[in-house]
C-alpha cells in the first residue's frame, strides 16, 4: 500500500494562513501610524486653530492687541460685516484697519499676580513663610 505524500497541499495552506495573518498586522500597523500622526500632528493643530478664533472673536473696544507684523494698537472700532478692526496706535493717534486674522495675541495691563514658591514634599516652611501667613 502506497500512501499518497500530501505534503506541497499542506504547505500551501500554511502559507496562505500566515500571508492572512500577516496582512492583518500590516493594517494594524499602518492604524496604529495613522493614530499617531492625529493625535500628534493634525489634533493639536486644530485645536490651536479654534484657540486662535475663538481669541479673535472675543475682542472688544479698548483692548490692546499686537498684529502678527508686531504692530501694537488700541482697538478703537470693531466691523463685523468686513470682518475688520480699526485700531489707534502710537502717541499721535494713527488710525489703520485691518483684518481680524491679523490678530497675534490680546495684551493686558494688569499686573501678574506672584506665584507662590514651590517647595519639595520634604521642604520645611521657613520663618519669612509663617510670618507672611
Amino acid at each position: 500500500m502506497k500512501i499518497m505524500n500530501n505534503l506541497p497541499i499542506l504547505d500551501a495552506a500554511q502559507q496562505q494562513g500566515n500571508n492572512g495573518s500577516s496582512m492583518i498586522l500590516m493594517i494594524v500597523i499602518y492604524v496604529a501610524i495613522f493614530g499617531a500622526l492625529y493625535f500628534f500632528l493634525i489634533r493639536p493643530n486644530s485645536k490651536r486653530k479654534k484657540e486662535e478664533a475663538e481669541l479673535r472673536n472675543s475682542i472688544e473696544i479698548g483692548n490692546e492687541i499686537v498684529t502678527i507684523g508686531g504692530i501694537m494698537g488700541r482697538i478703537v472700532a470693531i466691523k463685523d460685516d468686513e470682518e475688520a478692526i480699526v485700531i489707534e496706535t502710537g502717541s499721535d493717534r494713527v488710525k489703520m484697519k485691518m483684518k481680524k486674522w491679523c490678530i497675534q495675541s490680546v495684551v493686558t495691563d494688569e499686573p501678574a499676580a506672584p506665584k507662590p514658591a514651590k517647595r519639595g514634599f520634604f521642604s520645611r516652611k521657613s520663618k519669612e513663610d509663617t510670618k507672611a501667613e
